[in-house]
């Protein structure tokens, strides 16, 4: 009897759909980034990417709670002096609240080649529409309260 040891051919990725409306922005993260790698499955091996597509719909309605919407900023540095670049969440969330469920998203994946292709089955909305209805996702129901 011999260990079965799944590999990139063998994987069955599905479609889910999380719903974004009212949930904490880093507790969605951490369940979408535990989809994205494949944890939740019973054949999950580290140095395999096993994770399923993730859908995040209604975006614009993520919580951050206490200050963080005047208090955190997300940063991005040209590498010239000078090239510091600043915008408070309470913007981004106004502007871009896909981009601020990305950037937790990624924040929470592992920092190698698996980690960089796991966020690109990530697929983030505003509203509560995608069109990713021919995949036929499930919708997940998380423990994000």
């Amino acid at each position: 009897m011999s260990t079965f040891m799944p590999n990139a051919a063998t994987v069955e990725r599905k479609w889910h759909v999380v719903d974004a409306a009212g949930k904490p922005l880093g507790r969605l993260a951490a369940e979408i980034a535990v989809l994205l790698n494949g944890k939740h499955k019973v054949d999950y091996t580290p140095h395999v990417d096993g994770g399923d597509f993730v859908i995040v719909v209604n975006a614009g309605d993520v919580r951050l709670t206490g200050n963080k919407l005047t208090q955190k900023y997300y940063r991005t540095h040209s590498g010239y002096p000078g090239g510091l670049k600043e915008v408070q969440y309470q913007k981004l969330m106004e502007t871009r609240p896909e981009k601020a469920v990305m950037l937790a998203v990624k924040g929470m994946l592992p920092k190698n080649s698996i980690g960089r292709h796991s966020l690109t089955r990530l697929k983030v909305y505003r509203g509560g529409e995608h069109p990713h209805a021919a995949q036929k996702p499930v919708a997940y129901e998380g423990g994000a309260k």
